[in-house]
């Protein structure tokens, strides 16, 4: 196995981000001390990895050096996923279709990623627009699982995923359109959690559209940082609308009822490693006393065509209004085929996109119905285990890509189109090695219990180390 990983005795050690932190503020090495060992990880695992889009070390030097930092995480270095805007930086949406334009400003969730003290120290690497499931492209090399470097990293918050998991940064911005936090995170055995809708701050365009589709987040090694992430958002922007979830800071003392999904949306059964891991999840559930009944799928298949028509409307918008959505410079001609090929789906079946929403809206009703019975609903994060770099390559057959897109990433749209908070989390791994993600999902506003009961399973299952391979 080809793996690559940045750990190593220097000051950020094998530190979270909430450890980084804290012994910043003791005194024990400065932020800027900090950015230097974190930007000699980034070297040393990114010629491999290719999930830098864009270096900004010399701002983030300076930053550093003036320590101007406040908030939950003063001096720990990080990166900002490349579809969303940060002043100085191009917003390149991982398309050689958008122009190289530096962003004029912060958009509202670089605010509050920023105000939680993150030092940021560049771009991470996404597929063009975030439109697939694995962070490949046609025009340069693809960004690589460190587990095992043959393998794809998820997406579309691939580079955070890729980077955190080397151990080049403690934590990163990941953000999630049907499952982009928590794919990624499943694929590099990391914590991800995409939060109720309206949690963290909108994406400007998404929150203009009939349904929201996106959220902004984290990908991390711990359950802490994504909790103390969570907290010291709400501590900058409390939220109308939602019970704020406060600082989690350990398991719950309820048990819960946890229905038990062991079956794809698609009709397709589950591979021998997921399936297993599904099951031992379900066997240490009822050891720890929650109670786990298997159940249907809350939604039924007329979903999938429902979602991919409204997934597919991202990609003609993209194509047809590019210069409107992206800015001055967009270049329809230099779009990918995946891109393309997305969009041409969506013309062919335009005309069902209204009773498609209106669907969509019908399955949330569907999905929130079963917590009246159910506290947490548990699946895989991803219906098969991580593919080879090339098994969803955006330039081969369209529809043959599609199709193992669409059973591949089975279990998490149902979050997006709902606005659930859903986590996926590294319990498991395969025979060859790569990490499994588990999936947790709640009702609106429930990400308190999905904390609780995901520090009660790192407890009970530590999370497997890549530097231990």
């Amino acid at each position: 196995m080809k793996h690559v990983h940045a750990f190593g005795d220097d000051v950020l050690a094998e530190h979270d981000a909430v450890g980084v932190a804290r012994a910043i503020a003791a005194g024990e090495f400065s932020a800027a001390e900090a950015a230097e060992a974190a930007l000699t990880r980034i070297d040393a695992v990114n010629p491999v990895l290719a999930a830098i889009a864009y270096d900004d070390r010399e701002r983030a030097r300076a930053r550093a050096g003036a320590n101007g930092f406040s908030g939950i995480f003063a001096g720990v270095p990080s990166l900002i996923k490349n579809n969303t805007d940060f002043a100085g930086l191009p917003t390149g949406q991982g398309s050689a279709a958008v122009a190289q334009r530096p962003a004029a400003k912060h958009e509202p969730f670089t605010e509050e990623f920023l105000g939680t003290g993150v030092n940021v120290l560049g771009a991470s690497t996404l597929p063009p627009f975030g439109l697939t499931a694995t962070t490949e492209f046609v025009d340069r090399e693809p960004t690589r699982n460190p587990w095992n470097t043959d393998f794809s990293c998820g997406a579309s918050s691939g580079g955070s995923a890729a980077l955190v998991a080397a151990g080049a940064v403690p934590l990163a911005h990941a953000n999630d359109g049907g499952g982009s936090i928590r794919i990624p995170a499943a694929a590099c055995g990391l914590v991800g959690l995409k939060p109720t809708r309206g949690r963290t701050a909108p994406v400007p365009a998404s929150a203009k559209s009939p349904i929201d589709l996106v959220c902004n987040g984290v990908v991390s090694r711990s359950v802490r940082d994504t909790a103390y992430f969570l907290a010291d958002l709400e501590r900058q922007r409390p939220v109308k609308g939602l019970e704020p979830v406060g600082l989690v800071e350990g398991a719950g003392a309820r048990r819960l009822r946890v229905a038990l999904i062991v079956d794809p949306i698609t009709g397709q059964p589950l591979d021998t490693d997921t399936a297993r891991a599904l099951t031992d999840m379900a066997e240490l559930l009822s050891e720890l006393g929650h109670r786990v009944e298997q159940v249907p799928l809350p939604v039924d298949q007329a979903y999938i065509r429902q979602f991919v028509d409204y997934w597919a409307l991202l990609a003609f918008s993209f194509e047809y209004t590019g210069r409107a959505l992206i800015g001055p410079g967009f270049d329809r001609a230099r779009l990918d085929p995946f891109t393309r090929g997305l969009s041409r789906r969506f013309l062919r079946g335009f005309y069902r996109l209204p009773s498609s929403i209106i669907g969509l809206k019908r399955a949330t009703a569907r999905l929130r119905r079963s917590f009246a019975d159910f506290d947490v609903i548990m699946s895989p994060t991803l219906a098969h285990t991580t593919p080879e770099i090339g098994y969803l390559d955006p330039a081969g057959d369209f529809d043959e890509i599609f199709d193992r897109l669409v059973r591949y990433v089975s279990f998490t749209p149902a979050n997006n189109s709902s606005g659930t908070p859903a986590l996926s989390l590294p319990l498991a791994g395969s025979a060859d090695g790569l990490p499994i993600g588990i999936h947790f999902t709640a009702d609106l506003g429930e990400e308190r219990t999905l904390l609780e009961l995901a520090y009660e399973l790192e407890a009970a299952r530590p999370f497997a180390r890549i530097q231990d391979l």
